[in-house]
């Protein structure tokens, strides 16, 4: 298959309360913009077919807040979700995102997850996807920044009956990824943002710093 043909769904995790962050994380200021706009541009940006925003806690103000965006407007291709379910696991919020985009005729698609609170670049999605659809037939693509894996992780649509079972007394994601590691690539693109997770205001401030050092 030719790699820049592959569809991308992308699901953007943002139904969280934020109880370690003490505020939304998904209103923090990235680069001037709500952390959830910046993310939804980012993924359209780089290269994200669609964007399934999974939304929980104080749903109706990030939805109107995605709405009226002119960026989001102008890219298009964005739709929000309510999981009813976010307090009882992340794993509730994927399978919210998965039944939205439903089965694909297509196995070859792609799924592509990130939370809200890992902020990137398109740049840096755009490279992991790159990585992907080059990856000679993997299933699941990690990315790595000296050796540690990071997000976002992009998965074959053909996995989605797997993906749809997950839960958390099985370690959702993680179970499915054990079961295909032969066919799981992690590629290295030296790149520290692969690694930010602002779950704290020190895990912010770190990442506005090292934002700013480039």
């Amino acid at each position: 298959m030719d790699a820049a043909s592959l569809f991308t769904s992308a699901i953007l995790l943002a139904a969280g309360v934020s109880r370690r962050m003490g505020t939304l994380k998904a209103l923090l200021d990235w680069q001037g913009r709500p952390l959830i706009i910046h993310q939804v541009v980012s993924l359209r940006e780089a290269g994200a077919d669609e964007v399934i925003v999974v939304l929980g806690h104080r749903a109706d103000e990030l939805q109107a807040r995605i709405g009226v965006n002119r960026e989001v407007y102008r890219l298009g291709k964005v739709r929000c979700v309510i999981n009813e379910d976010y307090a009882q696991g992340k794993t509730t919020s994927i399978k919210t995102g998965l039944w939205a985009l439903g089965p694909s005729a297509d196995p070859d698609a792609a799924i592509l997850m990130l939370n809200v609170d890992q902020p990137r670049s398109p740049e840096i999605i755009g490279r992991a996807l790159s990585a992907h659809r080059n990856g000679d037939g993997k299933l699941i693509t990690i990315p790595t920044y000296e050796g540690k894996g990071g997000h976002p992780i992009i998965v074959s649509r053909s996995l989605y009956d797997e993906l749809i079972a997950i839960d958390e007394q099985t370690q959702g994601m993680r179970a499915v990824t054990e079961r295909h590691r032969d066919a799981t690539q992690r590629v290295e693109l030296g790149a520290a943002e692969l690694l930010w997770d602002v779950n704290t205001p020190e895990q912010y401030q770190a990442a506005l710093k090292a934002l700013e050092a480039g």
